[in-house]
């Protein structure tokens, strides 16, 4: 039995095209016509607006893509912004390319009328997706955008969650001084936030994590001037781990190095990823070379 919303949508569909053909197509806009292409774009947001009452969601987001075009060629770029956006949602339950396309026009359509934060917010939904799709690479670029956009309008807030994936991405991707130059950032941004300096030590501990993945020595300096902009971190457990791994390291001491590391997660657990992390520098201990990946996939014991 046909569903009555799909035969709904599909008339309107039919009638927005005969009124968009009889207006003088996607250009009228641009030539002075009547109000034909904008009719049109609203029969082809009403049919969208059907079709996902039948969660047809590929014809619903092909409905709001033609409508988004229609106000793209003309004056309505607002409105073709808003439209690519629904366009993307649609997509996002059945097909990633064609959502992430959508996305990023209505970015470029936002970043071109200067709503920079709009713009920003089109940037995450796509870091968004690539990360439902494990695509670090393309999320943490994504992320970057974002942030720089947020940056531009003063939004630290806003840029400050999006660099901490970003930073959280890199070190992942083994891009360590990219990592801690980025968590140092947001460190420092804390640091000087009377609401979030307390947040401070976490990316600061972070960042030298990063650090102690690419040279010891850097680190070293890197931990001193970390202590000069933040009390809360210099006073913290984190900075006595951080120097008590430092010596391990100095020392080629393994063994010393988990039993910091266990003292310490005896207080504050710690989660995967700086587990993961710590696992990295220990194999520097003792080794004065690179760190090695472990072919067989067995982590070192921290715990």
């Amino acid at each position: 039995m046909t569903d009555p919303n799909e035969h709904k949508a599909k008339m309107l569909m039919e009638e927005a095209e005969k009124k968009l053909k009889k207006s003088g197509g996607l250009f009228s806009f641009l030539t002075g016509g009547s109000g034909g292409p904008s009719d049109a774009a609203e029969l082809f947001i009403k049919a969208a607006n059907v079709f996902k009452l039948s969660k047809n969601w590929n014809s619903a987001g092909g409905a709001f893509l033609k409508a988004a075009q229609v106000y793209d060629r003309g004056d309505s770029k607002h409105d073709a912004a808003m439209n690519f956006g629904e366009a993307g949602n649609c997509f996002r339950k059945v097909d990633l390319q064609k959502s992430v396309d959508c996305f990023q026009k209505s970015a470029d359509v936002y970043l071109d009328m200067g709503r920079f934060n709009m713009a920003a917010k089109a940037h995450t939904t796509i870091a968004e997706l690539y990360e439902e799709q494990k695509c670090k690479e393309k999320a943490v670029d994504q992320y970057q955008k974002a942030a720089d956009m947020y940056k531009g309008e003063e939004q630290r807030s806003s840029a400050a969650k999006c660099l901490i994936k970003v930073a959280h991405y890199a070190a992942d991707l083994e891009q360590y001084q990219r990592a801690q130059l980025t968590f140092e950032e947001v460190a420092i941004y804390e640091a000087d936030n009377p609401m979030l300096k307390y947040s401070a030590k976490t990316h600061f501990f972070q960042a030298i994590m990063c650090s102690l993945c690419i040279d010891l020595l850097d680190s070293q300096r890197a931990i001193k001037r970390y202590e000069e902009l933040s009390g809360q971190f210099a006073e913290s457990r984190e900075n006595q781990l951080c120097k008590q791994l430092m010596q391990a390291m100095e020392m080629g001491d393994p063994d010393g190095f988990t039993e910091a590391v266990q003292q310490f997660d005896k207080v504050s657990r710690l989660d995967q990823w700086h587990v993961a992390m710590l696992v990295k520098v220990k194999r520097r201990c003792g080794d004065g070379g690179e760190v090695k990946n472990d072919e067989e996939g067995e982590e070192d014991d921290l715990r």
